[in-house]
């Protein structure tokens, strides 16, 4: 039976960052996750490296690595002690690890990784829609504002004089 492992999609996501306007995961990242070495996950990119074109995995520039470790809020000195830039995946290189990475933990893990993806970016079109429709009753309704506000003025008007009135004595 295979081990099935389960990783908070909390984690998954504090993992991925935006680099280059795509959401990237960092090797040592994905590395720890799939619970190998970052050398070992990267040799295997090598060997498949037809597997990996520049849209699926870069390598970070030295800007965009000092970028990233001040993204990071941690005093790790041995994650800020990097000596070379790593590589990043997109989420299609991610879905190309799991051809690479043949282990169960590996298949598991890039599987939750995946689906983390596609959560992401439902929320980000559900967001867009919400946006859009929004922006749709702004310009219907928009211009009804003055006419609300003097609705409710009126009403105010009406109930005060309600109030203030004098309220006639029922009975003998």
């Amino acid at each position: 039976m295979a081990e099935t492992f389960l990783i908070p999609s909390e984690r998954i996501v504090s993992k991925i960052y935006i680099v280059r306007n795509r959401k990237v995961m960092i090797d040592r990242d994905l590395a720890e996750l799939y619970g190998v070495q970052t050398k070992v996950l990267n040799q295997a990119v090598k060997r498949n490296i037809k597997r990996f074109p520049v849209d699926f995995m870069f390598q970070l520039d030295k800007n965009e690595m000092e970028n990233w470790k001040s993204q990071i809020v941690t005093s790790n000195s041995a994650k800020m002690g990097i000596r070379k830039q790593p590589m990043v995946f997109t989420e299609g290189g991610v879905a190309m690890l799991s051809g690479v990475l043949n282990s169960n933990r590996a298949i598991n893990v890039n599987i939750q990784i995946i689906r983390t993806f596609i959560k992401i970016r439902e929320l980000l079109s559900t967001n867009d829609a919400l946006q859009r429709k929004i922006m749709e009753l702004e310009k219907k309704y928009g211009s009804h504002d003055e006419h609300i506000k003097k609705i409710f003025a009126t009403l105010n008007l009406l109930l005060l004089e309600e109030k203030t009135k004098p309220k006639k004595k029922i009975g003998f």
